[in-house]
């Protein structure tokens, strides 16, 4: 049963928590196998219900009739679930359908206490049966019935899974997994506070909660935070008590600790970035919340900076104080991928992979700079322009990312062999960070999180070296091979086959063979003829050949009778 529905989950909307496409999915199928079966409801015309009974389990099709229809019915409450967040009206549809989910897995079970079922589908049919039940429960808040029909599901599924091999335990394992937030957030409404511990463990191990109990858990944390900001009415930073009037800055102020253990005992870099993240989303919140009290105040504000010859108001220190918060959070998280991306460095330099994009200096050349953005922001905070000690510290600070920055600079050049430009800035690195030496004194304390710079002067000083050999090597190589676009200086293949180079280019989809379309040649064209001679030609008389026309008139017709001819 868990595995039909598990795989029919993930193929078919739920991977990406669509409950509607896995909705359409379900009602389509159970059309297939009703007409599959000859098993239909009746015609277009008229509804005659049928029921599944033990006499016609020849099939185990019948079995998936009522499955599917569970799980339809269990798809369409999680969307209403969904849509009820903002349609509160839709919660009573909701708990309609999981009832309706509940009577279906109740026929399932009676179904499959048939002799023609195996033991294995009748403790999953059991199972699954408790897991819908204790839904309905944790939705209708009654908690201890939810608990118990949640436990039940949870002490079946760990017996499957110690019956059975690894690979088929995994699909068990996960659903009480999926199941024992429910169970500790019924034990804690119940009574049980050492609940909520765990509950708190469960959320910062994961990053982040999901499914049903997403919200409730986000509700309680918040509401049991809210009890606590009941007591706290100040906070100190940096030698000055500032009151603490808004609930939302409390609850942010009071969970910050746990989520900075929570950050420094994360497994993995990806549950991290999450939790860094969340942080610094509630920080925001809380920013915002105080940047709405300071419009109001604005005039007094200006009041209390005359009066008190620039000391800013308690409410304006609050924001700078959570400001401060924001952008080391962000330096932190900027530090820690950067972290990542150098070992990752230091993996592909060791063993060369191909298929994926490798990192590169130029990445991290990029959190280097937004981290000394990010520390420029620092120092501009209002109440902190006078605090010597907080503008050395940063000062500092500066110079190692500094350090840091100019160092991957110069490895990005050495990789493009331009050696000089890297070895100026290998010497750069040097300067900040004797600089960093000489200048930390007193404030080593506040560094000690910061990467050594001992270790970047030791591996620079290597590189230098390296360097150096490389540069010598590169110049004193006669036979080093031209790069491609020196050989054929943009020639095509056709005006080059003397000339033997190895290009790369030949075999890609940009291939150079010949010029085209070819350019223009010149040639002779049509000569033009002038008649110049003709003005200039004497011709010969023809008088005397011309025959002269005979004149015309009375005169000549008679002559012309008698045979006289002029």
């Amino acid at each position: 049963v868990l595995q039909i529905v598990k795989e029919s989950q993930q193929q078919h909307g739920l991977r990406h928590g669509d409950f509607q496409r896995y909705r359409g999915y379900c009602s389509r199928r159970l059309r297939r196998l009703r007409k599959t079966l000859n098993f239909k409801m009746g015609n277009r015309h008229k509804f005659t219900g049928k029921k599944v009974t033990e006499e016609i389990l020849s099939d185990n099709r019948y079995l998936l009739l009522i499955l599917m229809d569970a799980e339809r019915a269990w798809s369409y409450a999680m969307q209403l679930k969904q849509e009820a967040n903002t349609e509160p009206r839709k919660r009573f549809h909701l708990l309609s359908r999981l009832r309706k989910a509940v009577k279906h897995a109740e026929e399932l079970e009676r179904l499959c206490e048939s002799n023609r079922v195996d033991a294995k589908t009748k403790l999953e049919a059991q199972a699954y049966m408790a897991y819908l039940t204790g839904m309905l429960r944790f939705e209708h808040q009654e908690w201890k019935a939810a608990m118990e029909a949640f436990n039940k599901c949870k002490t079946i599924y760990e017996k499957l899974a110690n019956a059975f091999t690894e690979e088929q335990a995994v699909l068990y394992n996960q659903r009480v997994e999926e199941i024992s937030p429910n169970i500790r957030y019924c034990a804690y409404n119940i009574g049980d506070q050492s609940a909520m511990n765990e509950l708190m463990q469960m959320r910062l191990r994961s990053g982040g909660t999901e499914g049903l109990l997403a919200e409730k858990l986000e509700a309680l944390i918040t509401q049991t935070r809210a009890k606590q900001a009941a007591t706290m009415s100040e906070v100190e930073w940096r030698g000055r008590t500032v009151p603490v009037k808004i609930d939302k800055v409390r609850i942010f102020l009071l969970g910050l600790a746990d989520n900075e253990a929570a950050i420094a005992q994360a497994e993995n870099e990806e549950t991290k970035e999450r939790l860094f993240e969340s942080l610094l989303s509630e920080c925001r919140d809380a920013i915002q919340a105080v940047r709405e009290e300071l419009k109001p105040d604005q005039k007094q504000r200006e009041h209390s900076l005359e009066n008190d010859s620039g000391k800013v108001s308690n409410i304006q220190y609050l924001h700078s104080y959570l400001t401060y918060i924001k952008l080391s959070t962000a330096i932190r998280r900027n530090e820690s991928m950067a972290k990542s991306l150098q070992k990752a460095l230091l993996q592909q330099q060791r063993s060369d992979e191909d298929g994926k994009r490798s990192p590169r200096p130029q990445d991290l050349i990029r959190l280097y700079d937004i981290i000394l953005q990010n520390l420029a922001e620092l120092t501009q905070l209002p109440g902190l322009e006078e605090d010597k000690n907080f503008q050395k510290e940063i000062g500092l600070k500066t110079l190692v990312y500094k350090a840091y920055r100019c160092f991957f600079i110069a490895q990005s050049y050495v990789l493009v062999k331009k050696w000089s430009e890297a070895l100026v800035l290998y010497e750069r690195v040097l300067k900040y960070a004797r600089e960093v030496q000489s200048g930390a004194g007193a404030h080593r304390n506040s560094l000690k999180e910061l990467p050594d710079v001992q270790d970047l002067i030791t591996q620079v000083n290597a590189e230098k070296y390296s360097l150096q050999a490389a540069a010598i090597l590169d110049a004193n190589d006669p036979h080093e091979t031209e790069s491609p676009a020196q050989v054929k200086d943009g020639k095509p293949l056709s005006e080059r086959f003397e000339t033997f180079c190895l290009d790369p280019s030949l075999v890609s989809k940009q291939v150079s063979l010949v010029h085209f379309p070819p350019g223009f040649q010149p040639i002779p064209c049509k000569p033009l003829f002038f008649d110049l001679a003709l003005n200039h030609v004497a011709f010969p008389p023809l008088e005397d050949k011309v025959e002269q026309k005979a004149k015309s008139g009375l005169t000549g017709y008679i002559k012309g009778i008698f045979g006289f001819k002029s």
